[in-house]
């Protein structure tokens, strides 16, 4: 089965409990709460997006985190990213490939093409519209569907 992993599952859970209230900063026992999930857990997940530019951190007695940017303008396939890392559906179909098998392969330009079908589909959400309250729901456009 192809998921993604748990850490990406609840960073994309933190990041929409910040994107309510882009505004203000919270702080991780805060996020925790809210995102019902273990202050280790979040702490966890926080950095990574940090690093990746997603959030930003303060420190102080009134310190926290917030998004570095609006939620309109952080899309799913940041998140994974900044967790997993570069998307690769298989060794070849990422950038650095190092499979001993892919000068005589046939099937390689057809993982890349399907890589690349759900980057486009990961990159088409953003995280405005993961917030539980969004009325206006974005579907997968069908030609990336049947692509």
């Amino acid at each position: 089965m192809l998921r993604v992993t748990k850490l990406t599952d609840y960073a994309t859970v933190v990041l929409t409990a910040l994107a309510e209230r882009p505004d203000r900063v919270h702080s991780a026992a805060e996020l925790a709460e809210r995102a019902k999930l273990e202050l280790p857990t979040v702490s966890k997940v926080l950095k990574p997006l940090a690093h990746a530019g997603l959030v930003e951190s303060f420190r102080g007695a009134n310190g926290g985190y917030k998004l570095a940017r609006s939620p309109q303008l952080i899309n799913l396939y940041d998140v994974v990213e900044a967790i997993e890392g570069r998307l690769g559906m298989t060794e070849c179909s990422g950038e650095h490939s190092q499979c001993e098998h892919e000068p005589h392969c046939g099937v390689q330009t057809h993982w890349r093409r399907i890589n690349d079908v759900i980057a486009d589909a990961l990159r088409a959400i953003s995280l405005a519209e993961m917030l539980p309250a969004a009325t206006s729901r974005k579907s997968i456009p069908l030609h990336l569907a049947r692509a």
